[in-house]
């Protein structure tokens, strides 16, 4: 193998070893040849919801009509609980899918091995929706769905409770993390409800617990990826404070416990607005930004990629339908449940075109905002290593009487030679 070769290798072998890309770097395909006859392509992707499948499925359609090469294209739902390491472990089994769809934090790990083909470039997509996955200038995926995190409220909930609705606060320049703790611990001492819940947190993916400390000026390590931030006074000041919500105030969701809020069992919870799709008629509901906090005004986004693997057989024809599928046109029809990081898209009336649920302030105040000024979850190479290192480091932590700072020093003993690797 030549150097670049071996260098790839390594890096393959590394990502194994964390359980991550249990790869090999040599073998298989590598996106290279051309297809001499009609191809079946397969797509992994991690929501099976009917209306996400429907418009993946017609959008396919519409490219099978004038590219008979193509057979077939088959969206494969993987479960999203370990949709990452069922995705490498068929990739390590010589069963590669063409395409995937690619979480936000292990687009690092992904982009760096060499697994993804480059693909075509867009100068309409933002040049920050493109920063993580790219590498020596080129891109490896795009970012179909860059989806700020806000704030869905059951208005008749907090009116139930004698609490103000978040659309008052953030008139008078209120709406905080302070006043969340407020409204929760008078929701469920009056209902028994829930207050907040962040969604899929579930005191296990703890890098959603970002559209929190974001709030404090916190960051889970620093800029270059070297050096911990959670034993820094900003995260132990944001950590004491969440401790405090959920075991003193009894105003978020409790460890061991679930409380769904499109099923009308919490006040408020934290996330995306494609799931505005699971909202009915039971209750009047508002979608605001994220709550500030001491540091003021913030936006946390949650990002996938559409990526072909080099892996695949038929990598060529793949590119072509990936190109398609994320074409303008396409990408306006997304829309509608993953937000484009487009300039031309970029607008509450074009947002709204797609998202009937979603008024256009709401889009314009979550969506358009968030998007211009948001910034992507923790990202950082060996995620999946520094993930488990950080999840079993917190676990002390959602216990009453946990010593924070304690806690948190711990975490950081934890992933630093990770960090420094």
């Amino acid at each position: 193998m030549n150097t670049q070769r071996q260098q790839r290798t390594r890096k393959f072998a590394a990502l194994a070893a964390t359980g991550l890309l249990a790869l090999t770097a040599c073998g298989g395909g590598d996106g290279s040849g051309s297809d001499d006859g009609p191809v079946n392509l397969r797509m992994t992707v991690w929501s099976g919801a009917p209306e996400h499948l429907k418009l993946l499925n017609g959008i396919a359609d519409a490219y099978r009509k004038t590219h008979p090469e193509v057979k077939s294209i088959k969206f494969d739902v993987l479960p999203v609980e370990n949709y990452t390491e069922t995705l490498t472990t068929q990739m390590a089994g010589g069963k590669a899918p063409d395409l995937a769809w690619i979480f936000e934090n292990s687009a690092a790990d992904f982009v760096s091995s060499g697994a993804l083909k480059e693909v075509k470039d867009d100068p309409d997509v933002l040049p920050a929706a493109k920063k993580i996955w790219q590498q020596d200038g080129k891109l490896y995926a795009y970012p179909f769905s860059t989806s700020p995190f806000g704030v869905f409220v059951n208005l008749d909930m907090l009116k139930k409770a004698g609490q103000p609705a978040p659309a008052e606060l953030i008139k008078q320049g209120k709406w905080n993390w302070d006043e969340v703790d407020t409204i929760g611990a008078a929701v469920h001492a009056k209902t028994g409800k829930t207050g907040m819940v962040i969604r899929d947190f579930d005191y296990k993916a703890w890098d959603n617990l970002a559209t929190y400390w974001d709030g404090w000026g916190a960051q889970a390590w620093s800029a270059d990826g070297k050096t911990c931030g959670f034993d820094k006074p900003q995260m132990v000041a944001a950590m004491t404070s969440l401790h405090k919500a959920i075991f003193d105030d009894q105003a978020m969701l409790a460890p061991g416990t679930t409380a769904d809020f499109f099923a009308g069992e919490s006040a408020m919870t934290v996330t995306q607005m494609s799931r505005a799709s699971l909202l009915t008629d039971k209750f009047k509901w508002d979608f605001v930004p994220l709550p500030e906090g001491p540091e003021g005004k913030y936006a946390v986004i949650g990002q996938a990629g559409i990526a072909v693997l080099a892996k695949s057989k038929h990598a060529d024809t793949a590119a072509g339908f990936q190109a398609y599928l994320t074409n303008k046109e396409n990408s306006a029809k997304l829309g509608a449940y993953f937000p484009q990081a487009r300039s031309s898209q970029l607008n509450a009336a074009t947002l709204a075109k797609s998202n009937a649920k979603l008024s256009e302030k709401q889009l314009d105040d979550v969506v358009v905002d968030g998007i211009k000024n948001g910034k992507v979850k923790p990202v950082h190479i060996g995620q999946a290593e520094i993930y488990a290192s950080v999840r079993s480091g917190l676990d002390a932590l959602w216990k009453p009487n946990a010593d924070v700072q304690k806690v948190l020093t711990g975490v950081c003993n934890s992933i630093k030679p990770q960090l420094e690797q």
